[in-house]
């Protein structure tokens, strides 16, 4: 967004890309290494029409804009209403700070003294511009097909919309003085999703430590990568830990043993569908989750700020270099 302080949530889970390769077997993965849990793929449609979503209500964002209304020096004028705003304004290709707010975006004063807490779920459909939405969408697709092909659309949507408003709390908690859009809250959501669920069935998976590292490498390029000026990290790891806990609560595979239990004699004992350890996870993310939600919407609406709770917090979300100042982040 504008270098007045806006922010758009970068795009999350970009690197992630790189470790997705689909399987034509009955072979299940969350990230290119084999388990073999005797499940059929799902197809995947929910992930398709959440970016077909995104895409329709950046074009109404535009529609609505209409730059050359009000600004003659309007980037692309041959679109028309369309036209982008001046790069000095929005160097995403996108409309102006005013269009986002007008349509949801997140701002802390609206949602707290305006009674508008409708803004934590409408901010993660909106894009501060071209850029934005192609660097969200392509990771959407990287990260999202597959797991809905592994888990289905009922979960996947659950962790999306869910670290989406985890995101969005987080940031209102934190930032003050500046608008924020962007779906890359609930993309780190399924990350964190990703990694919860290769821990809470570690025993499945034939390669455990490429698995992890890979994954955790991921994670820290893209928080790396929101430390950066304009970039809202708080919604980056809001999503990531919300996604981290619902992945234990949606995410763990039965036991193999349970899975062949039709083919077992019938005087063999059939083992419990879950370990020990993953209904101990399960309840302890569930707790954790609600109790952590609880409490940050209740600091959120008393308007409290959290950067007063947590003094060395706002280095999570920018820092300061030779080269450009986080004052206002």
């Amino acid at each position: 967004m504008r270098a007045a302080g806006d922010l758009e949530r970068g795009g999350g889970g970009g690197a992630a890309a790189k470790s997705s390769r689909s399987s034509n077997n009955n072979y299940s993965s969350s990230s290119s290494f084999g388990i073999d849990d005797g499940e059929d793929q799902w197809t995947s449609w929910l992930v398709p029409m959440v970016v077909v979503a995104n895409i329709a209500v950046f074009v109404v964002a535009m529609y609505i804009n209409d730059c050359p209304k009000h600004h003659p020096g309007c980037v692309a004028r041959f679109l028309g209403r369309f036209s982008f705003e001046p790069l000095r304004e929005n160097p995403l290709f996108g409309p102006s700070s005013r269009t986002l707010g007008k349509l949801g975006a997140l701002e802390w004063a609206k949602i707290v003294h305006g009674h508008q807490g409708w803004r934590l779920v409408t901010c993660v459909w909106l894009h501060a511009g071209v850029i934005h939405l192609l660097a969200n969408m392509l990771s959407l697709i990287f990260i999202g097909v597959r797991l809905e092909q592994q888990f289905g659309f009922v979960r996947i949507g659950i962790t999306y919309l869910l670290a989406g408003f985890g995101g969005s709390v987080l940031s209102s908690l934190f930032i003050r003085n500046s608008i924020s859009v962007g779906a890359s809250g609930a993309l780190f959501g399924l990350l964190g999703a990703m990694l919860s669920e290769l821990l809470t069935n570690w025993g499945l998976y034939t390669n455990k430590a490429a698995a992890l590292l890979t994954l955790v490498v991921i994670v820290a390029i893209n928080v790396a990568i929101g430390i950066l000026p304009h970039v809202d990290n708080f919604a980056h790891i809001g999503g990531f830990l919300t996604g981290f806990l619902l992945g234990f609560i949606l995410f763990p595979r039965p036991q193999l043993e349970w899975l062949a239990r039709q083919n077992l004699p019938a005087d063999v004992p059939v083992k419990s569908k879950y370990k020990a350890h993953q209904y101990v996870l399960w309840v302890a993310s569930l707790v954790l989750l609600v109790s952590g939600l609880t409490v940050a919407l209740v600091m959120l609406f008393r308007g409290e700020n959290g950067s007063e709770r947590c003094h060395w917090c706002h280095y999570l979300n920018c820092v300061s270099t030779s080269r450009w100042n986080c004052e206002g982040y």
